[in-house]
């Protein structure tokens, strides 16, 4: 056993799990992440981990909701990847029920400074890829993704034809400058199949991506095209009635895996 593991056996792991749980529920965030704090200090980063991978993920969605890059957060730092892959099922019930209507791609900026916050809180290339690949495996994490797609919808598909033009030796160059473009290659590297399905999720009219190398979209975002895209309002309609009941625990997707090794 690791000293890290020995050390935390006088660590009271079930009393801070109670404690930051009604902190967060409380809304206390800030007093959430000094309880982080003290524990990571008294125990070590192992007994943070650990209560993030006991607290409910309604919870853990709930604190995790309140920081992206911009704010620094033990949490955010050390949340397993498993524990965040599951409380994105619940992320779509923290936001305010009339956002989604008035203003989605706020919501969906919001929700991409989360997600790219989670994945680039250290240089932790692994770590990266297992975050990506937890959070994709699921059909709410397909969707999560999708969602932060339909914001540079035009920039996706031509990532999506490099990737499958140039498989490794993709570059990530496109018509626009966008920040998605980097997370988007880093899904596909991590997993193909989680990049495939979130590519499906804004266009479901395609059996596999290998269909929209040769599909363009208008100009003008607001000319309709001949290829069913969901919007970013209808997406995040779908992701909130994807939130599963509090009694039971978010499921593995049943989507069938798509395609071979595009990085090979």
């Amino acid at each position: 056993m690791s000293d890290e593991a020995n050390e935390n056996k006088g660590a009271n792991l079930p009393a801070l799990t109670r404690q930051v749980s009604e902190l967060v529920l409380a809304g206390s965030l800030e007093h959430a992440e000094e309880a982080f704090s003290q524990a990571a200090d008294a125990h070590g980063d192992y007994a943070v981990a650990e209560v993030l991978s006991t607290l409910p993920p309604q919870v853990t969605a709930l604190h995790l909701a309140g920081f992206d890059g911009a704010k620094a957060s033990v949490a955010t730092l050390l949340v397993p990847p498993k524990a965040w892959a599951d409380s994105l099922a619940y992320i779509a019930a923290t936001w305010p029920d009339n956002m989604i209507e008035d203003d989605p791609e706020r919501i969906a900026e919001n929700l991409f400074n989360h997600v790219h916050g989670i994945v680039y809180a250290n240089d932790d290339e692994d770590r990266r890829h297992e975050l990506l690949q937890e959070a994709s495996s699921t059909d709410h994490g397909a969707t999560v993704f999708a969602i932060l797609w339909s914001l540079a919808p035009r920039e996706i598909l031509e990532v999506a034809g490099e990737i499958l033009s140039k498989g490794r030796y993709v570059t990530g160059q496109t018509s626009a400058d966008s920040d998605i473009v980097p997370l988007a290659i880093d899904l596909a590297r991590a997993s193909e199949d989680g990049w495939e399905r979130s590519l499906l999720e804004l266009f479901p009219d395609f059996r596999h991506s290998a269909e929209m190398a040769d599909v363009e979209l208008p100009e003008d975002p607001d000319e309709e095209s001949e290829f069913m895209q969901r919007s970013t309002r209808e997406l995040l309609y779908r992701l909130r009635k994807q939130v599963p009941s509090v009694r039971s625990m978010p499921r593995r997707g049943t989507r069938r895996s798509m395609g071979t090794d595009i990085f090979s």
